[in-house]
């Protein structure tokens, strides 16, 4: 009997796994219980191994202690090395973390490829081994993308592969300070029973990874894939398992790219860092104010610029707004910088609390070098471009805005005022208008600069557009 059992094959088991969220299901459904999200069960086969690979590394990270009060509870001084851009560190958090692992996701071309290439290069140029691992391309594309950079350490090592017990047994031998998986949907494990890229695949992929790099004392970066609405592609699991996400923005059009940390276990999720794209590759913009401000368009109606705060530093902002009447219905609201649902509040307390007219037309708003404005102090500066061009009147030049606006109409006060005063300051402006609490508060601080306080949008609006 037990030769029989022994020769039977065992029937495979499979489940439905969500692609957006990772939710498994017995039966497939067009709708996951889990995020709500149609059309995104996919079917996957269960093998044990792989099933078993959570509960191996939370055994391997964990040493088997008691616990103890958090008052206790000894803390660690984190050890880091630098990228060599001073940018790169910022976002991290002040370098590179050891035995962290970092996934970085954006827009195919962006440049993932050529700010982590550029990276590898500067830390073997310290003496650190590096290896560079690439599913995409093949060892001679990388080595004249690094001639283009002009990164070509001895300490660099490349290599083709896709499979990951072959890539750990390459981390093994060299043991490097940095490995760079590029990319985290080619990679595959033999073991298991579905195509790379899958939900599957990625997911435990990413944790043998993580396991990897946690147990060799290095640290990893793992470049990611995004779908057409710019969201990671594959489960949302794997943000979960990283230590850190970092998200490449920008413009293919434009040379300048963004790049921001939306998670971080070693730094601030605030963080954003500047470049600019040349043909050595991915430079640093430490004046990232200047870069904004570069095409202003002063004395032209609808144009104001905004002092906005990123991470430990503020940067000034040119927005441009478009009011047109139309013909249509309803009319059309388009933004790649703020979003419609705000610009649409903000629409309906002009039309209602300032009494401007403005629902029946079209409203364009975009923001100088492909900037996101999602923090409420640009609600002023918003209201500010819009009604100007609607009123087809500039704003007084050399003038910054900035406060948050309520649904009555009242500016509301925002944090680190000063700051953002500061910077206008460096940079020429003269004149700023802000909350009226802010200005209580700063007026016998800041000198160079004229503050006027405003309680409310139309009193804001009186101050920054000058009676003709």
């Amino acid at each position: 009997m037990g030769i029989v059992g022994a020769g039977r094959a065992k029937k495979k088991k499979t489940v439905f796994v969500c692609r957006e969220c990772g939710h498994e299901s017995a039966k497939w459904t067009g709708k996951c219980y889990a995020c709500g999200a149609w059309n995104t069960m996919t079917e996957e086969v269960v093998v044990p191994e792989a099933a078993n690979v959570a509960s191996e590394l939370s055994g391997s990270l964990s040493p088997n202690v008691a616990p103890v009060p958090i008052t206790e509870a000894q803390t660690e001084k984190l050890p880091r090395f630098s990228t060599g851009s001073a940018e790169f560190d910022r976002v991290l958090g002040g370098g590179v973390v050891v035995d962290s692992l970092v996934l970085i996701v954006g827009d195919p071309g962006i440049g993932k490829s050529s700010l982590t290439l550029k990276t590898c290069a500067n830390v073997a140029a310290t003496g650190k081994r590096v290896l560079y691992v690439t599913g995409e391309e093949s060892v001679g594309q990388i080595r004249l993308r690094a001639e283009r950079l002009n990164a070509l350490p001895t300490d660099l090592f490349v290599v083709s592969e896709t499979n990951l017990a072959k890539i750990a047994l390459h981390i093994d031998k060299l043991k490097p300070a940095l490995v760079v998986i590029d990319s985290v949907q080619t990679v595959f494990r033999p073991e298991i029973d579905s195509a790379a890229g899958s939900v599957a695949q990625v997911r435990e992929c990413a944790v043998e990874i993580m396991r990897i790099v946690k147990s060799a004392g290095l640290a990893g970066f793992v470049i990611g894939h995004v779908t057409k609405d710019g969201t990671l592609a594959g489960p949302r699991l794997l943000e979960h398992i990283v230590d850190t996400v970092l998200y490449f923005e920008g413009e293919r059009t434009s040379d300048h790219r963004i790049l921001r940390a939306v998670k971080n276990r070693f730094g601030s999720t605030n963080e954003m860092g500047v470049f600019e794209m040349r043909d050595t590759g991915l430079s640093d913009v430490p004046d990232a104010s200047r870069l904004f401000l570069e095409n202003e368009a002063a004395g032209t109606p609808g144009t104001v610029v905004i002092p906005v705060i990123e991470g430990t530093r503020a940067l000034l902002v040119e927005l441009q707004a478009l009011v047109a009447p139309t013909p249509y219905i309803p009319p059309h609201r388009t933004s790649d910088s703020v979003d419609i649902k705000r610009i649409q509040l903000l629409l309906a307390v002009l039309e209602k609390r300032v009494h401007l007219s403005i629902g029946a037309c079209d409203v364009f708003v975009k923001a100088a070098g492909g900037m996101n404005l999602d923090e409420p102090a640009a609600d002023l500066g918003i209201c500010a471009a819009m009604a100007s061009s609607f009123a087809n009147r500039q704003i007084r030049e050399k003038t910054i805005i900035f406060g948050e606006v309520g649904l009555s109409g009242e500016v509301r006060a925002v944090s680190r005022a000063e700051l953002r005063l500061s910077e206008a300051k460096r940079l020429g402006f003269t004149d700023a208008v802000l909350p009226q609490k802010n200005y209580l508060a700063l007026k016998d601080e800041i000198s160079g600069i004229n503050i006027f306080g405003a309680k409310t949008v139309g009193e804001a609006l009186r101050l920054i557009m000058p009676k003709r």
